[in-house]
């Protein structure tokens, strides 16, 4: 028996309850984690808001990291291997939010020395979607790419993927997310009135690729204003203005974007463990006080990636 925090209808941190739940033993498969850090993520209180009926209540968290503390029968992880007592991280899992889960074995990886616990149970799901975001686009090395919402987890990994390709990066962010995009190889630029001219003027040979991970209008209407070819803007937050103006919106669960994320999940762990993607945490808290770490995560300003401790 453990605590698990589920939302047992639709609505966001304010339903958030913390209730007793039978941890399975693994079967053949399967391992369970002893979790030590529960990763957050804008799309944990989106998806509580706008489940299918049936879905609850909803389990709540899709990454972890922690220590192996159950293997099922001949079972090895992702990464080859296991035994208990070996750290490892987990994505993509439900019901992450809790001390102890057992999980498809096939979602787990060896973490990391050089990460944390909170570091490494906030790595994959905004360094896939980063991942996903550039294959899109195709951007490359020899491209100008304009992320709006670049200090956010998300833009972070995008920036630090793209430097990587040798990519240029145009940023906007807030002035307070303007040291953020800097630190990551991006050139800032502040959102607001202005902002299509001031981009302008940091790349007036123009904008190859458009990257939207706020879904305002502005980010949307100015992408649309600077790049010619619309099959190099995505957006992973304005779905409906995607499908309005005939540009590209990802999500984890399109069958193609969930086939190539689970595919770059070694990947980007080895980028993190040779120092090659940081993942910035603003702040921890115990897994008791979920909903009030669900409500800064909500607010939108959270400064940088949250963590539930065990």
């Amino acid at each position: 028996m453990t605590k698990q925090w589920v939302a047992p209808s639709a609505g966001g941190s304010e339903v958030l309850t913390f209730v007793d739940v039978d941890v399975p033993e693994p079967r053949a498969g399967e391992v369970t984690i002893e979790v030590r850090a529960a990763g957050m993520n804008p799309a944990d209180t989106k998806h509580t808001r706008a489940g299918d009926p049936s879905a609850y209540p909803m389990a709540i968290g899709y990454e972890v990291a922690g220590v192996l503390s159950a293997l099922g029968p001949d079972t090895t992880i992702a990464s080859g291997g296991g035994a208990v007592g070996d750290e490892v991280l987990a994505f993509r899992i439900a019901g992450g939010w809790t001390s102890s889960i057992t999980v498809p074995a096939a979602d787990v990886f060896a973490k990391p020395a050089s990460l944390d616990d909170a570091q490494a149970a906030n790595l994959l799901l905004a360094g896939t979607t980063a991942a996903d975001v550039i294959r899109v686009t195709r951007a490359s090395g020899r491209d100008t790419v304009l992320v709006h919402g670049a200090s956010g987890a998300v833009g972070v990994s995008l920036l630090q993927q793209l430097r990587l390709l040798g990519t240029r990066v145009i940023g906007t962010a807030s002035e307070s997310g303007a040291d953020t995009v800097r630190r990551y190889g991006g050139e800032w630029v502040a959102y607001g009135d202005g902002l299509e001219a001031r981009v302008r003027d940091l790349a007036p040979h123009g904008v190859d690729v458009a990257v939207d991970c706020v879904g305002t209008d502005e980010a949307v209407d100015v992408s649309l204003a600077l790049v010619a070819d619309r099959g190099r803007i995505v957006t992973i937050a304005a779905q409906a203005r995607a499908t309005a103006d005939g540009f590209a919106a990802v999500g984890g669960a399109q069958p193609e974007s969930k086939a190539f994320r689970d595919s770059v999940r070694q990947r980007l762990i080895d980028l993190a463990a040779a120092g090659q993607l940081e993942v910035p945490v603003a702040r921890t808290f115990p897994l008791a006080e979920a909903r009030a770490a669900a409500e800064l995560l909500e607010s939108g300003h959270p400064g940088g990636k949250l963590a539930l401790l065990p």
